[in-house]
């Protein structure tokens, strides 16, 4: 019974986060904006379906949640890491240095959470994704092994989503 609504309703959580973010948006709660704020939160995900890949097999919220935990932990290490770099290192020591990737996820959600993680953390971006989608390009701010920071990548980002996304 519960999949005889997919149809009208393709994305469950999505619609009631539009519909409850409507409902707080307005300067007052009232049924009709209640109404309307559901309405949208049907309508917007309805029409929008199409573009929207599918959800990754075995996918594990709890990981996830804990994966997310420690990329917020290592954006605020790596803000306090890149401010000392800046107000201590002069440019002409610097050493920033293009860094090869190789992958072992496999699914592009996983794939584009990796790159984002990376481009989050201060002194580090995701510039490029090899074809075939096997490598990833990452330049680094300052760094004085370079196989260190792709091991550090492999072993605190990689591993983890491999997990998340078994």
């Amino acid at each position: 019974m519960a999949r005889a609504f997919d149809w009208l309703v393709p994305r469950p959580l999505l619609t009631l986060t539009l519909a409850i973010v409507w409902i707080l948006l307005q300067n007052e709660i009232t049924a009709g904006m209640a109404v309307f704020g559901l309405i949208l939160g049907i309508i917007i995900p309805w029409g929008t379906s199409v573009w929207w890949p599918d959800t990754p097999k075995g996918f594990r919220m709890g990981k996830m949640a804990l994966y997310s935990l420690v990329v917020v932990r290592d954006i605020i290490v790596a803000n306090i890491e890149v401010a000392w770099i800046v107000l201590t290192v002069p440019n002409a020591k610097l050493k920033p240095g293009w860094i090869v990737v190789p992958l072992e996820l496999k699914q592009p959600e996983a794939i584009s959470l990796l790159a984002g993680t990376i481009t989050l953390t201060p002194g580090t971006v995701s510039a490029d994704l090899s074809d075939k989608g096997h490598c990833l390009l990452v330049h680094v701010l300052h760094t004085d092994d370079a196989d260190a920071v792709r091991d550090e990548i492999k072993n605190r980002y990689e591993r983890r989503l491999l997990e998340i996304f078994e």
